[in-house]
């Protein structure tokens, strides 16, 4: 083998684990459900929405763990998917499901939480997402909050808090402070998004929104979106600009 020969070789295999390396690892998977650990204690749950305009959507949510409790962030879209789930963190991770947190009133956030009732687990939303959810016809969410909500599982802290409208009036994000972690929902875009649905949106606001977020938790490390791949600061930033009132 000549030296050119074995220098694109070895090009060729670093680019293949490169790549291999940038996909998410998947700590479970099935047709409806994907698991994507983030850390020991913070997961993101992909499932799936089939809709009129946009197909088949991906879906993100996500589960934090402290201490043999756990916390969902939005549900599943269905509720067999949300059994799926629940099943997972119960039986496979050994978790007690302490809340499930829907972030705005659509299906994407609370498909599946009926599955979560019939377990006697609460849910948590703001009481303009409840009154949404009741308005759409949708499941309801159970225990409502004006601003602001914190739980505690283990001894760490969740702030769930709304900060205005964007995606919809209702949409809030949960930050976890030991995690530098926040989900976003779907006011939260990925890295060259499109604007998405926006028939509930206040586009005018999103981008001021977003801009209060990131004035408030300078120090986080992971951003969640509704849809798809997760990242950082960035996130914030490329969602600000997506919705400038400049453009």
């Amino acid at each position: 083998m000549t030296y050119k020969s074995t220098v694109l070789l070895l090009f060729l295999i670093t680019a293949f684990f490169s790549c291999k390396s940038q996909q998410p690892t998947l700590t479970y998977s099935s047709e409806d459900l994907k698991i994507i650990p983030l850390s020991k204690n913070s997961f993101v749950h992909i499932s799936y929405l089939s809709t009129g305009d946009f197909g088949k959507v991906a879906c993100n949510g996500l589960i934090y763990i402290n201490q043999g409790q756990a916390v969902v962030f939005d549900t599943p879209t269905d509720n067999e998917t949300s059994e799926e789930l629940i099943h997972w963190i119960t039986e496979t991770k050994k978790q007690q499901i302490k809340a499930v947190v829907i972030n705005h009133f659509h299906d994407d956030c609370l498909g599946g939480i009926e599955a979560f009732h019939e377990l006697s687990i609460p849910s948590y939303a703001s009481n303009t997402t409840i009154e949404l959810a009741k308005k759409e016809g949708n499941p309801v969410p159970q225990i409502g909050f004006d601003t602001t909500n914190e739980l505690t599982i283990g001894k760490q802290k969740i702030i769930n808090r709304h900060f205005g409208e964007a995606h919809t009036k209702d949409n809030i994000v949960s930050y976890i402070p030991s995690e530098h972690l926040l989900f976003g929902g779907c006011a939260l875009k990925s890295l060259n998004a499109a604007k998405g649905y926006l028939g509930d949106a206040n586009t005018n606001e999103w981008g001021n929104t977003i801009k209060k977020i990131k004035a408030a938790y300078p120090d986080l490390k992971t951003a969640i979106p509704g849809h798809g791949e997760y990242g950082g600061s960035e996130l914030l930033d490329y969602t600000i600009s997506l919705f400038s009132t400049k453009q």
